[in-house]
């Protein structure tokens, strides 16, 4: 009889599902609120939607987004947004979970948006830290490996050599700042303001419709196209490992275009990795680093190298910044600061013009007429999405007391991690966090656009010159970078998922909750995956090889000339700086423009700046879980069989002479 009566209840379940997703298919159309087709729905307490399962599956997909994270962070340093794989993978992984149990009459808590949101939010916050923890950039920069490229201020005050106790010890003191300092600011964001956060938006869209049977038919279907790309990609990253037994072997260094085009970087290497994110990336992402290979690596390094002898050298070294690298680096420098300080003041004016309307419209500013008109009444959406999201406060006393308790913690321990990095530098930070923690949650919510990296660089060039060349200014200048950019990357994550939640009924104190353990798993994973990296490839940052992690030299290149000054800088290579750093502001200037129609038509600077420095070779889940097992292999010495390596025919007529003796 219970049998029955639960037989009876599913299906009654099922017919309301049924109606559900035709609500929702039909929602854009006929414009029905989305929470009134959910309202038949019980939303859990905060504390049930933190459950046990759903930190299980976040955990294992924290593991694999940080490989994938990490892999990119050592090859290109282009990180497309996972977001939405997340969301979807966390849909699947918990519903056939709940699935196995009803079958087996053993669930006890059915699976619900709620908790699809706190996987999502946890999984994004553990993977943001292998790009704010700098692995691939400031905290790979500060190696004797990176500094050895740069001869210049390489004195050992200048350069710590990763390792796992410090790195996972100094992620933990900076990467919960950022969440107490936007925490009392997120109803004014989320409510008040109304900020739209176009990818919390879309993700908090994309949770909402799995949860209907036609959702759910669908996510299926994605999830199964995802697994046979995953299985393929993984594949050929294991083919391709059986033809890698030597330096420049395998796939990777095949001359698709000939020996010519390859030294010049012009190549097709195979990369499932390169394929999948250029299938994530916009096109004029990829025609904008197109553009910039052949502008660099095709006309302007070859040219430049005709003048060896003349602008600079024939003694100096292809890692010397007195030498062609230095046009490289530099250049490169240029025009990623160039579009960095135009992106951060256009942000930056419309975060102010648009706070200046928001205040004006709430009649918070007296400006004009007392008298405004009233405000427009709240949709049945938003009036239930504010009750629940109002419902469950956090204390502002919590967020104050959390935010003064790690930055005293912070400013105690960081001097003992990085010596030059006074307590009085992380003083000054920590009163000024706030404030661009805030400028860049805001701007995000405007734009979609975190410049935490430009934070980053501020930080680079204004503690390096406090710090100064002769007291390791080039490594407080990097660690600097690490705190600026942790607090402002993980302030305006969490406003991204409070908007999620929000549009969810995802409670705030479940999405702070979930955010916290998030980062703190990533704070452990992070570091051991680079570990992972770091000790399975013996030519980790080196250039030229797998994983040569360009920006980690860019970053210590971008502290030098902040130290040092322009001193540093070959023959017309400021003048050459000069032009490419005017050139992205102007660019990106008729992108603003032009406007939308015809922008998608220019180059971005920050795009064409990559190929500068790292060439033009160009799936991501498959081939970016190969580096796993292909560590694993490494660290236990088992070697590949076959080297496939190319030979110009002059070269191959020596080998086989040489041979034939």
């Amino acid at each position: 009889m219970e049998r029955s009566s639960s037989i009876t209840k599913k299906n009654d379940g099922d017919d309301a599902d049924r109606n559900l997703s035709e609500q929702l298919v039909g929602n854009e159309e006929k414009e029905e609120s989305v929470e009134k087709i959910f309202e038949s729905r019980e939303v859990s307490p905060w504390q049930k939607q933190l459950t046990f399962r759903a930190f299980i599956v976040s955990f294992v997909l924290a593991v694999l987004f940080t490989f994938i994270v990490m892999k990119l962070n050592l090859t290109t340093g282009i990180i497309p947004s996972l977001n939405v794989s997340a969301g979807l993978l966390g849909f699947f992984f918990v519903k056939t979970w709940t699935k196995f149990l009803e079958k087996s009459g053993l669930l006890k808590q059915p699976f619900t948006r709620q908790e699809n949101t706190v996987i999502q939010t946890c999984v994004v916050a553990a993977s943001g830290i292998a790009f704010s923890g700098g692995f691939g950039s400031y905290l790979f920069g500060m190696s004797e490996v990176v500094a050895k490229q740069s001869t210049e201020t390489n004195a050992a005050s200048n350069i710590k050599n990763p390792s796992l106790a410090w790195m996972i010890g100094f992620l933990f003191v900076v990467s919960f700042l950022g969440l107490f300092s936007v925490l009392p600011l997120r109803k004014i964001m989320i409510i008040d303001f109304k900020l739209t956060y176009p990818s919390g938006t879309a993700t908090a869209h994309l949770i909402n419709s799995f949860h209907t049977p036609q959702g759910a038919k669908l996510a299926k279907k994605q999830v199964r196209a995802l697994g046979k790309f995953f299985s393929f990609s993984f594949l050929w990253g294991f083919f391709q490992w059986f033809f890698t037994a030597g330096e420049d072997c395998g796939f990777v260094n095949f001359p698709t275009f000939g020996l010519k085009a390859y030294e010049n970087k012009f190549y097709f290497d195979f990369s499932a990795t390169y394929v999948g994110v250029g299938m994530i990336c916009p096109y004029i992402i990829n025609i904008s680093l197109l553009v910039g290979a052949i502008l660099s690596w095709g006309i302007m390094w070859p040219l430049i190298e005709q003048r060896k002898g003349d602008w600079y050298s024939a003694e100096y070294s292809s890692s010397s910044l007195h030498g062609l690298n230095g046009y490289k680096v530099f250049i490169a420098i240029a025009m990623i600061l160039g579009d960095g300080i135009y992106n951060f003041f256009k942000v930056l004016g419309r975060t102010l013009f648009g706070m200046y309307h928001q205040l004006r419209n709430r009649n918070v500013l007296p400006v004009g007429s007392q008298s405004s008109p009233s405000p427009p009444a709240l949709s049945y959406d938003d009036q239930r999405r504010t009750q629940l999201f109002l419902k469950d406060r956090i204390p502002i006393w919590l967020a104050i007391v959390g935010y003064v308790t790690v930055a005293i913690v912070s400013a105690a321990t960081l001097p003992h991690i990085f010596a030059p990095l006074k307590w009085y530098y992380i003083v000054v930070i920590y009163i000024f966090a706030p404030t661009l923690a805030f400028c860049n949650a805001y701007g995000c919510g405007l734009t979609d656009w975190s410049l935490a990296s430009t934070y980053g660089k501020l930080a680079i060039f204004v503690i390096g010159a406090w710090a100064g060349s002769g007291h390791g200014g080039v490594l407080a200048g990097l660690a600097a970078c690490g705190v600026m950019m942790n607090i402002v990357s993980t302030a305006s994550d969490l406003t991204q998922d409070f908007k999620t939640g929000y549009m969810t009924l995802a409670s705030p104190r479940s999405m702070f909750v979930s955010q916290i353990i998030g980062t703190a798993m990533g704070c452990i994973i992070s570091p051991c995956v680079f570990w992972l990296f770091y000790k399975a490839f013996s030519d980790l940052g080196v250039p030229g090889s797998q994983y040569s992690a360009p920006y980690a030299l860019v970053y210590r290149n971008m502290a030098i000339l902040g130290v040092e000054g322009f001193s540093a800088l070959p023959k017309h290579c400021l003048t050459l700086c000069y032009i490419f750093f005017i050139a992205a502001i102007v660019i990106n200037g008729i992108r603003d423009a032009v406007g939308p129609k015809w922008a998608k038509f220019i180059p971005v600077p920050m795009a064409m700046a990559i190929p500068f420095y790292i060439g033009a070779s160009g799936l991501i889940c498959g081939d970016g879980i190969w580096t796993l097992p292909s560590s694993v292999l490494a660290l236990a010495g088992v070697k590949p069989p076959i080297c496939m390596k190319f030979l110009s025919r002059k070269e191959n007529a020596r080998v086989d002479t040489f041979l034939g003796s």
